[in-house]
């Protein structure tokens, strides 16, 4: 893929965050986009790092994440195509507090912040798209918090397996596939569980016959009794 306008225009109209905007809305937006292509485990940025632009994810997976001084990782999000980061430091004109790495080979746009100020400025919409996706992850951020202080391992690893299955299949008694986005090491840690803790939550479940292992896969035998089961 070049970096002709037409073409950041497109994919621009393909995502959440600007497929509402007008062609020439779009027109403008664009002339401050690049395309960053990322391979698998390359960084993109890292703590303390200029923000000058947010960035959509095309395809692939951002990792973003802190590490402490000793090298230990916590995993903050893992960033898919169509959601966008860096958002709000953008608008704080602060730099970056953690770092961005690609999990697989990914395609990004890169919005620049000039770019942003000025669509800001001419469109009030525009500042309501901004306004949701901060939004969004912030909700995202509370429910995380409300996570780690309130429910169990076990209950984390259960929720993450059914944050979109639920709605899917109204908590009805099918099985359902869940696919994995990451290793099993890098969604313990977005979960703020070590390795060996995810492991054999997934094997004890797998043994009250709960769900199925295969790699990635994960087949949720019954929606509802893993909605309601409770580890002893």
């Amino acid at each position: 893929m070049n970096l002709e306008p037409f073409d950041i225009q497109r994919l621009l109209s393909a995502l959440p965050l600007f497929s509402d905007l007008s062609q020439l809305e779009r027109e403008r937006i664009a002339q401050g986009c690049r395309l960053v292509r990322l391979a698998r485990g390359e960084m993109f940025f890292r703590v303390g790092e200029a923000c000058e632009a947010f960035h959509v994810v095309v395809s692939g997976q951002i990792k973003l994440y802190v590490s402490s001084p000793a090298g230990q990782e916590k995993v903050i999000e893992i960033i898919g195509p169509g959601r966008s980061f860096a958002e709000a430091l953008v608008f704080l004109g602060q730099p970056h507090i953690v770092n961005a790495q690609s999990l697989t080979d990914t395609l990004l746009v890169s919005v620049a912040k000039a770019a942003v100020l000025a669509e800001v400025e001419r469109d009030p919409r525009f500042s309501l798209h901004m306004l949701a996706g901060i939004s969004r992850r912030l909700h995202s951020l509370i429910h995380d918090v409300e996570g780690y202080a309130l429910q169990s391992g076990m209950q984390r690893l259960i929720g993450y397996l059914l944050r979109d299955v639920e709605a899917a299949v109204g908590h009805g008694s099918g099985s359902v596939s869940v696919h994995l986005p990451a290793s099993k090491a890098t969604i313990a840690s977005r979960l703020s569980l070590t390795p060996e803790y995810f492991s054999r939550v997934l094997h004890e479940l797998e043994t009250q016959g709960l769900i199925q292992i295969d790699k990635r896969e994960i087949r949720i035998l019954d929606v509802h009794r893993l909605a309601n089961f409770e580890s002893h």
